[in-house]
């Protein structure tokens, strides 16, 4: 390790940033270095402008990717080089605001029949019944299902925060029948391979396939089973707040989000345009 990545990297230690992040920010630092095939610390501040250019204009990457490298790429200048350039906070990516696709109950109950792996269709059962992250569910520790309070303990989630969520009776019964038959010491869904937990990627595969086998053509990924809680949560006429609290959501806008994608509240409203328009 340069001595150069290594400040950057105690840096983001200090600042506290997760190890997801640290390795985001050293990846889009080293994709500039690559791209001008020099060491970071020597380019210049029109070279940092026209390679964001090259990733807007010909790259032609998302806003969500454009911004991680302006966080990166800023990070290492200012915090790391402590060089405060304008151009650093002149590239702003457009965020666009769309809404989250959302499974019916219907939809969901039939993507978790056709899981025949136990371990995988416990994990996406927890996922979804539980509101949770994926890689919330992958740490999971079998210390962390509380019976007693009927809840589960979710450690340094998104944030570093940690939080507790209701534990569904139906849920309860299948992690017991699933222990039963891995006995587990440590990790609740361990990996089969390593000492360790199962992998973000196997469930997000799993989820593809059984997507693919449903013959169901929405755009859903494994984070779409936590939006569709959400929402139905919210159907069910869950006070939004208590959503907030346990979809561990820091800003109450991103769960108002849901609002916008409730049928009850779609139907209520498409009955008040109908009442409106009867006479016109």
């Amino acid at each position: 390790m340069t001595e150069l990545k290594r400040r950057m990297l105690e840096d983001m230690q200090l600042r506290g940033l997760s190890k997801n992040t640290q390795q985001s920010y050293m990846d889009c630092v080293k994709i500039l270095a690559k791209h001008y095939n020099r060491r970071p610390d020597q380019l210049s501040e029109d070279e940092i402008r026209n390679f964001f250019l090259y990733l807007i204009k010909e790259k032609r990457l998302c806003e969500n990717t454009i911004r991680i490298y302006v966080y990166g790429i800023k990070f290492f200048f200012e915090k790391t080089l402590k060089r405060q350039w304008p151009v650093l906070n002149l590239i702003r990516a457009q965020k666009r605001k769309r809404l989250p696709v959302v499974l019916s109950t219907e939809e969901v109950r039939k993507l978790l029949s056709l899981i025949t792996i136990p371990k995988n269709r416990v994990c996406l059962t927890t996922i979804y019944s539980c509101g949770l992250r994926l890689s919330e569910a992958t740490h999971l520790n079998v210390s962390d299902i509380d019976s007693e309070r009927m809840v589960i303990q979710v450690r340094n989630s998104k944030g570093g925060r940690d939080r507790c969520v209701p534990l569904p009776r139906r849920t309860l019964d299948l992690l017991r029948k699933y222990w039963l038959e891995c006995r587990s010491e440590s990790w609740l869904f361990p990996s089969k391979t390593k000492d360790g937990h199962i992998t973000n990627s196997s469930i997000q595969w799993c989820f593809k396939v059984i997507l693919h086998e449903s013959g169901i053509t929405k755009h859903a990924s494994v984070h779409t089973l936590r939006h569709s809680y959400a929402t139905h949560l919210l159907e069910s006429g869950v006070d939004i707040r208590i959503i907030q609290g346990i979809l561990g959501h820091k800003n109450p806008k991103s769960t108002m989000i849901y609002t916008h994608l409730t049928r009850k509240i779609v139907k209520k409203v498409q009955n008040t345009v109908d009442k409106l328009m009867f006479d016109i």
